[in-house]
């Protein structure tokens, strides 16, 4: 894929074997060896000292875990099982829980945040995006609503006033459990006892955000999920400095995805629109080009004209595309003709419907992570 700088900055291109290239591929090689060095400094720390031993499940701990209205699969229950071992252990944990969206990796993180708190620490939640937040922060309100724990939310849809609560309950320890996305990482955040750190797409968060989640790692459980792990995480996982547990069965009431390949054809997509439309559902419709993406969301809507129909991408402002997908998550648009953007793990349940145009220009990371 083309590459990009960071925050959409052109990258300034360099001439081989002149100055500047030697310059940067010392900086380049310089920083790989910092990074390696780091990486072996924390994993010895943690795996030199005391972590914290929870204690064994509560009675609050087997009724939360008996108000899911679903059945748990199999690997949901080895996963629960070993993150219970791993967090009751002195030693701290560290482990990569890798599963599909849909998979039910958030109930498990939740389990693991609800144990944690029931031995009387605090737990931290981390998402990359300020809407995969808040949805972590309504799933968790409903999931422990009938128990004392205090949840708080650190994000842009916090006033001021709210923040400052959440921070003050933070450190005098009122607030068991925090969400929120890289705001969580700045200095004035600061815990009273914080037990375990869960990380939700770790690879979605920079270089600067990762050497600060490093630094909270130090002493603490650490739970990353991902549905798509980088090579380097996988990797420390394969040869044991992370362990990982994977959730490759779909829950009972999963039906197997349907994926057909065709050329684009207007009745076709009406057709698969009005469909998902008369069973109340909604539509992602992927057209991964910003240029025109305007005119394909209006051919569509004149195509479905009973159809609300809205665009996304990531070069949006960033409290218009908030918006938009808000509204999309409520249920106000029917179809959303989006870039790529789509893949950072929001649970939308009622989009049973994915329509990819010109699917043959994406890559094959973009199609298994839309799938």
């Amino acid at each position: 894929t083309r590459y990009v700088g960071p925050d959409g900055d052109k990258p300034r291109l360099t001439r081989l074997n002149t100055a500047d290239w030697t310059r940067a591929t010392n900086k380049a090689r310089k920083n790989a060896k910092k990074l390696a060095f780091d990486l072996v400094d924390l994993y010895t720390r943690r795996s030199s000292i005391t972590g914290i031993a929870c204690p064994p499940d509560t009675p609050e701990q087997i009724e939360m875990e008996e108000s899911f209205p679903y059945d748990e699969t199999r690997d949901q229950l080895e996963a629960i099982a070993d993150i219970k071992a791993d967090m009751e252990a002195p030693k701290p944990m560290d482990r990569l829980l890798c599963g599909d969206v849909g998979f039910g990796k958030t109930e498990v993180a939740l389990r693991a945040a609800f144990k944690c708190v029931m031995g009387g620490k605090q737990c931290a939640i981390l998402a990359p995006t300020t809407i995969l937040a808040w949805q972590h922060f309504n799933t968790a309100i409903a999931r422990m609503e009938a128990f004392p724990v205090r949840i708080g939310l650190l994000s842009r849809y916090r006033s001021a006033k709210e923040q400052k609560e959440t921070l003050r309950g933070l450190k005098d320890g009122t607030v068991d459990i925090v969400i929120g996305t890289h705001r969580l990482l700045q200095k004035d955040v600061q815990f009273k006892d914080l037990g375990l750190l869960i990380i939700d797409e770790e690879q979605r968060f920079g270089v600067q955000h990762k050497e600060k989640i490093k630094k909270l790692k130090k002493n603490v459980d650490v739970l990353t999920l991902t549905a798509t792990p980088i090579p380097r995480t996988l990797h420390m996982s394969l040869i044991g400095i992370r362990d990982m547990s994977v959730l490759e069965e779909a829950p009972n009431d999963r039906l197997p995805i349907q994926t057909f390949v065709c050329e684009y054809n207007d009745e076709l997509v009406r057709e698969a629109i009005v469909r998902e439309m008369a069973r109340g559902g909604q539509v992602y419709y992927v057209y991964n080009r910003v240029n025109n993406i305007a005119d394909i969301a209006a051919q569509i809507a004149k195509l479905v004209p009973e159809a609300n129909v809205a665009y996304a991408h990531g070069q949006m402002k960033e409290h218009e595309l908030e918006r938009i997908m808000f509204d999309f998550i409520n249920g106000e648009i029917d179809v959303l003709v989006s870039t790529t953007i789509i893949e950072t793990g929001l649970d939308i349940s009622n989009v049973n419907t994915m329509i990819i145009h010109d699917s043959d220009n994406l890559g094959l990371s973009q199609l298994y992570q839309l799938r």
